[in-house]
């Protein structure tokens, strides 16, 4: 077996484990702090939203010898706004200006064909208009809030409202960061962006529900026993799908990291990294939250219960007197040895010295060592 396998088979049977629940507000700390940097990003730099949602142009040309940097030149002084320009596998050019309208784009349109030396009838123009862009725009917003109600409606009639709420706090927290690194990195927002949002919100709250059917299984009839707190057996819980938490996300990083970081940096297909930025971020998010953030959230409102208080209380006690009882003997224990006198052999460690055994010679039904005459 492997020492990845080794380690989780002993974090699943509890021989090991790390406490994730008695440090939460280390891992509350954190969170909070990259909430705070995501929310300002977002507030100073903005999304960088596309035409889809915004309204603009898109103009396809045929094969050029203009670099990018001198088209979004060329579109910026042809339209008055911010232009982004790919380049395509055909040596084309696809030029992408937002805030254009129909009346205005026929005017951008001749401009263009006259900078970068091509036919004007051999470009292709689509237009999206405002309107529908912030219909896209509605829709999105109104897809992301049902997918939020379903989800703690969901959680709470298979679980309790206190892992709903968790659940719910945590896809928030990944929503956040991942929105955040979009206005911090500048990244173009698209329909894709909103297609990976969606699919890391499930894949996030995949993992979290994984550790709560663990939780609950391990919960059951707890305030039966006087061995564990609650919160003690939530952090069991998330030791014993650890290693299972950490497979899957390498896992499924590793090929969006290739979309991400060689189809989008290396090859230049800027395409992929509407989605691919947003589920890379939004993965490493998710496995973060449902381990550091959801469970310990559900211990904090778990231990709050009046049934939970007294198991805590407890368990406390037992423990308090078992260590008392420990501590009582090893005074008795020094009393003993103080009482030896000062010429008494040194005590050996080891086993003990056995007594000679009583020779059966003289015993009324013992058999004689030596022959009977």
């Amino acid at each position: 077996m492997s020492k990845l396998g080794t380690l989780g088979a002993r974090l699943h049977r509890g021989e090991i484990g790390y406490d994730f629940v008695g440090k939460r507000k280390i891992w509350y700390g954190v969170s909070i702090l990259i909430t705070i940097l995501a929310i300002a990003g977002l507030a100073v730099r903005g999304l960088n939203m596309g035409i889809e949602f915004q309204g603009g142009a898109v103009f396809t040309t045929e094969r050029t010898s203009v670099s990018v940097s001198q088209a979004e030149t060329y579109a910026e002084e042809a339209s008055g706004h911010d232009a982004i320009v790919q380049e395509l596998g055909n040596g084309g050019l696809r030029i992408q200006v937002a805030g254009v309208d129909t009346s205005k784009s026929d005017q951008v349109k001749e401009e263009l064909a006259k900078d970068l030396k091509v036919d004007a009838e051999k470009i292709n123009a689509d237009l999206v208009g405002p309107s529908w862009g912030e219909q896209v725009a509605n829709k999105a917003w109104q897809g992301l809030a049902i997918f939020m109600v379903l989800v703690v409606i969901y959680l709470a009639i298979a679980f309790e409202w206190r892992m709903a709420a968790a659940a719910l706090v945590a896809l928030i927290h990944d929503i956040t960061i991942t929105v955040g690194v979009y206005a911090l990195v500048g990244f173009e927002v698209t329909p894709g962006t909103v297609i990976g949002l969606l699919t890391i919100l499930g894949y996030s709250l995949y993992d979290t529900v994984v550790v709560f059917d663990s939780l609950k299984e391990q919960t059951k009839d707890i305030t039966k026993q006087t061995r564990w707190t609650y919160s003690e057996i939530a952090d069991r819980s998330i030791n014993g799908t650890l290693v299972r938490s950490i497979n899957t996300t390498v896992v499924a990083l590793l090929p969006v990291g290739g979309l991400l970081f060689i189809g989008g940096g290396v090859l230049g297909a800027g395409m992929l990294n509407d989605i691919s930025l947003s589920l890379f971020v939004g993965l490493a998010a998710g496995a973060y939250s449902s381990i550091f953030i959801a469970t310990p959230l559900v211990a904090d409102l778990k231990e709050r219960e009046p049934q939970i208080k007294a198991l805590r209380k407890r368990v406390l006690a037992k423990r308090a007197a078992a260590a008392k009882g420990e501590s009582q003997e090893a005074p008795a224990v020094a009393r003993t040895y103080d009482e030896e006198p000062e010429d008494a052999a040194p005590a050996v460690v080891g086993p003990r010295p056995q007594r000679a055994q009583p020779s059966s010679r003289g015993r009324g039904r013992g058999r004689p060592s030596g022959k009977r005459r």
